[in-house]
């Protein structure tokens, strides 16, 4: 873990609004006083005149994103998941939502890894509620190559969108040439038979690992980095669980209404399969340093891996 590069994937999405803003004039930016930590300041240094601090009010952010969509430009939303899941709903679901507006919602700081700011902090919740809107897309990059192909993604997708970024660095682990994203599709980053793990978010570099030891185990795991959360790739997931015959998924947010409750509620559907979820229980975090945190509530490679052997029979 030592000579792997880590990137917190908040300073992702920084760079890469930055990056189109001068061949994209209609791109602007909106933040709910927080610019330094949700790093869209990266923007804001560089566009000033593009950037629009509307202080600690985020549903009247989300208004104004709404106005500025509908005339025609592509306002790019931002707070604390807290906030703008949370906090923001209404606004996000009647004024966003509802007339299926052009807003990409760029939310910092969501899950366990928040750290020592705190259970009021540490939004678990936002998957389940942005799910929860007709049309609008969830997603939550892995590294930091995916985080900024998200952002271009978004950017050029025609509808509302909703984009999780972490305050914690995590590692990167995609090679950037020739990678490719696309929203509603998910990834193999290991190919196996026994088991399918299918992981999104920082949970996806942990599967990954998890998947090299099981490997050495004498348990063939199939890792699935699935970016997004709505729309589902279901052909992936049919094919997973035909193949594998057991499901394990892997979210930084509580097992309620998430990525293992999506496949869930497809499987149960379409082709029954056995499932594990892994996420944060039906509890509230606390305050801590993230890498104990994200061990205390199993949401690392180790834990991944007890799940898996035990679900294996081995």
């Amino acid at each position: 873990m030592a000579d792997v590069k880590k990137i917190a994937t908040r300073d992702s999405y920084g760079s890469a609004l930055a990056e189109p803003g001068a061949s994209h004039p209609d791109l602007i930016v909106f933040d709910a006083d927080l610019a330094g930590a949700t790093k869209t300041a990266v923007f804001k240094k560089a566009f000033p005149d593009r950037h629009f601090n509307c202080g600690i009010a985020e549903a009247d952010m989300m208004s104004a994103a709404a106005g500025a969509a509908a005339m025609g430009l592509v306002p790019f939303a931002s707070s604390f998941a807290m906030f703008a899941a949370g906090r923001a709903f209404e606004q996000v679901r009647n004024s966003i939502g509802y007339p299926h507006l052009n807003v990409k919602i760029g939310a910092t700081h969501g899950g366990i890894s928040v750290g020592e700011d705190g259970a009021s902090h540490q939004c678990c919740e936002d998957f389940a509620l942005m799910r929860t809107i007709p049309g609008m897309v969830v997603m939550s990059p892995a590294d930091d190559v995916e985080a900024r192909a998200m952002v271009k993604a978004a950017y050029e997708h025609e509808g509302p969108v909703y984009m999780r970024f972490g305050r914690s660095a995590v590692p990167v682990f995609h090679e950037e040439d020739g990678f490719t994203f696309q929203i509603g599709k998910g990834e193999v980053l290991m190919d196996g038979s026994d088991v399918a793990i299918i992981a999104t978010g920082l949970l996806s570099y942990e599967a990954l690992e998890a998947g090299k030891a099981l490997k050495e185990a004498g348990i063939s795991a199939r890792i699935i980095n699935m970016a997004t959360i709505k729309p589902l790739d279901e052909e992936l997931v049919l094919k997973a669980a035909q193949e594998c015959g057991k499901i394990i998924t892997c979210e930084e947010h509580s097992v309620i209404g998430g990525l293992g409750e999506a496949v869930c509620a497809l499987l149960s559907e379409k082709c029954p399969t056995l499932v594990r979820r892994i996420g944060v229980n039906d509890e509230f975090g606390h305050s801590g340093p993230a890498a104990d945190l994200l061990k205390q509530f199993g949401l690392s490679a180790e834990h991944i891996v007890e799940v898996a052997k035990d679900f294996c029979g081995k």
